[in-house]
């Protein structure tokens, strides 16, 4: 696939992401902190939105959040350009009875089809692409009238290079090195600005907290490092 003159992904980043696809899915694998997040990410949206609701996944990767808001009841399609990932994603959704699609392209193919959803997501993906405002604009394009999107990313701070970049990439090899760069990282309020550009009004926003008493990651107040934004259409 010819992905050169778009502005939603890289080349690099597809390739990279194409290359971690048979190892998806191993909760103890490159893509663990994504596991452990999950089940936050996916409770804190289904919170916010009808139940059963059509939902557009961008930047799906294997499927993790997909597969789980498909799991909640809702009806999923997940998208992202890296093709092997996609194919993993179909491979372990397969037999499960889910109301849950996958597609290899991009979001400027949906949109061109006139395509509109009443939900969309795109978590941990904005840092990836080469320009995130006209990113969010293309999926507030996407959304149906009123409709809702989730964004999650990491906030450039001090801590959040030490948490984020060198002790999960270097430190404790929690991801594999080069996944991010922390100049990359938007802060809550550069998010917000962004949002409303392209007409969306920020309605929530929750820090993502590892929890280590009890066990996977909490909601909080705390920004500074994980965190995760509900805009509205309209």
């Amino acid at each position: 696939m010819q992905q050169a003159q778009t502005f939603v992904v890289s080349n690099e980043e597809v390739a990279r992401f194409d290359a971690l696809a048979a190892d998806w899915w191993d909760p103890t694998g490159p893509m663990r902190p994504l596991h452990a997040m999950n089940p936050l990410r996916s409770a804190w949206i289904d919170a916010r939105i009808p139940p059963a609701s059509r939902i557009l996944d961008v930047g799906c990767g294997a499927g993790l959040l997909a597969e789980a808001l498909a799991g909640l009841g809702h009806d999923v399609l997940g998208l992202d350009a890296a093709s092997a990932a996609i194919e993993a994603a179909r491979a372990h959704a397969e037999g499960q009875g889910l109301a849950l699609a996958y597609r290899a392209g991009l979001a400027e193919e949906l949109l061109a089809e006139g395509a509109r959803f009443p939900v969309i997501t795109a978590l941990e993906v904005i840092e990836h692409v080469p320009a995130p405002a006209r990113f969010v604009a293309l999926l507030g394009r996407l959304l149906a009238p009123g409709g809702t999107l989730f964004l999650s990313t990491i906030n450039r701070t001090k801590r959040s290079y030490l948490v984020a970049k060198l002790g999960a990439e270097y430190l404790l090899r929690l991801l594999p090195v080069g996944t991010h760069d922390h100049a990359r990282f938007l802060t809550p309020a550069e998010l917000g600005t962004i949002s409303r550009a392209a007409g969306l009004r920020v309605a929530d926003i929750a820090g993502m907290t590892p929890d280590p008493l009890r066990g996977g990651w909490t909601a909080t107040r705390d920004t500074q490092v994980n965190y995760i934004l509900q805009a509205i259409a309209g």
